[in-house]
């Protein structure tokens, strides 16, 4: 298996970087590689997703801060890097197990026989616990983002088992409370050490930290008490959204234990480039190319807005890169409905090509007119700015 690329490099920013820079560096590489804009291409598509795995973790302040002291073993289960003292789990994690095995409490055990037991405290394996958070990706058009749509995503969660109803056991039957541990799922040693006795708190091998012994599991669930289902539901998508912003539906994530709340759908919105409008934040801008003699005498354009096509006069001696402001033919407001932002429209004057003989005279004619001799006066690119 390939080894995965630091997620600084996979974005193309330093490690000091900004949230503002690494969001900005994550939409660029998706709209570059997004699967729409390239189907069939699998380089593109792993790239998409290398850069939605390294935005994950580099966009939430917490697990970037876990990335940047363990890397991409914080994130892995068997690497030891949960949460817990200094991002380790305890003491133990750190000094457990040393002095040639014989210390096998640790310093955990020793604070835990000094303090109470405090270091070597478990939580209840049978209390409420909230599910976890499901993520999911829905990609919208220019037009659809600006306006809101509804559309239809598939997800995967983990719910209860309909069978045991999260219980583990077949129906008709109940699990024993372990008699090790009398349901607290932990047991506490006592020991020997050279610095005295030394009690220490651990997962109880008997019931593997559950506190129950489940005699006869579930056929649905195999004694898991939960099951993963595939679902598929119509999401509204609010007009104005940007994209990489996200929509939360509470409750739609993975369920609960032992009766805790289910996690939330968190729905991140990619959208896809326009080929004339480029957005920022409500506004919109574009740019029309127009005539020379458009630009001079002034003229009636037609130009494209997202509410369709609409007729704008430019005045004459409209010099170039001047730009028209379109009141109220921007994005709407996403938490102001019926307020919208404006469309900036500038002007590029085209060079014709390909003249004809009499369309040449026809402009020395001109040029003569004017006085202009062919050769340089200055002119406004000669003149010293003031």
């Amino acid at each position: 298996m390939a080894e995965k690329r630091d997620y600084y490099e996979v974005l193309g920013v330093a490690k000091d970087a900004s949230a503002e820079e690494i969001k900005k560096a994550y939409r660029k590489i998706t709209k570059e590689n997004h699967p729409d804009l390239h189907p069939g291409d699998k380089a593109c598509e792993e790239r998409f997703k290398e850069a939605n795995e390294a935005y994950e973790v580099l966009s939430d302040e917490e697990k970037r801060k876990r990335y940047d002291q363990f890397g991409h073993a914080a994130f892995d289960p068997n690497a030891g890097y949960g949460a817990g003292f200094g991002g380790f789990g305890g003491f133990e994690d750190i000094f457990g197990g040393g002095f040639g095995g014989g210390f096998v409490g640790g310093f955990g055990d020793i604070f835990s026989s000094i303090f109470g037991g405090a270091a070597g405290t478990r939580q209840n394996p049978n209390a409420p616990r909230r599910g976890d958070n499901v993520r999911a990706q829905v990609n919208i058009s220019f037009e659809e983002a600006a306006f809101g749509c509804e559309k239809e995503i598939t997800t995967q969660r983990i719910e209860q088992c309909p069978d045991c109803k999260g219980s583990g056991c077949a129906p008709g039957t109940t699990a024993e409370v372990c008699p090790d541990c009398q349901g607290t799922g932990s047991v506490r040693t006592t020991q020997r050490t050279p610095f005295g006795m030394a009690q220490s708190m651990g997962p109880c091998q008997k019931c593997r930290g559950t506190g129950k012994i489940i005699h006869q599991p579930c056929k649905t669930c195999r004694g898991l008490g939960s099951i993963r289902r595939q679902h598929k539901m119509t999401v509204k998508i609010p007009a104005g959204i940007d994209d990489g912003q996200s929509i939360s539906r509470a409750g739609y994530g993975n369920a609960g234990l032992n009766g805790g709340p289910a996690g939330d759908l968190l729905i991140s919105v990619i959208v896809r480039p326009h080929a004339i409008f480029e957005r920022e934040g409500t506004n919109i801008y574009m740019e029309q190319e127009i005539s020379f003699t458009q630009a001079a005498l002034g003229a009636e354009l037609e130009l494209p807005t997202l509410d369709g096509k609409v007729k704008y006069t430019i005045p004459e001696g409209t010099q170039p890169g001047t730009t028209f402001r379109l009141r109220g033919k921007g994005v709407p407001y996403l938490r102001s409905p019926g307020t919208r932002g404006d469309q900036f429209v500038t002007v590029k004057v085209g060079v014709p090509r390909g003249l004809n003989a009499n369309q040449k005279e026809k402009l020395r004619e001109y040029a003569a007119a004017m006085g202009e001799t062919g050769k340089s006066s200055g002119g406004i690119f000669g003149k010293k700015k003031k």
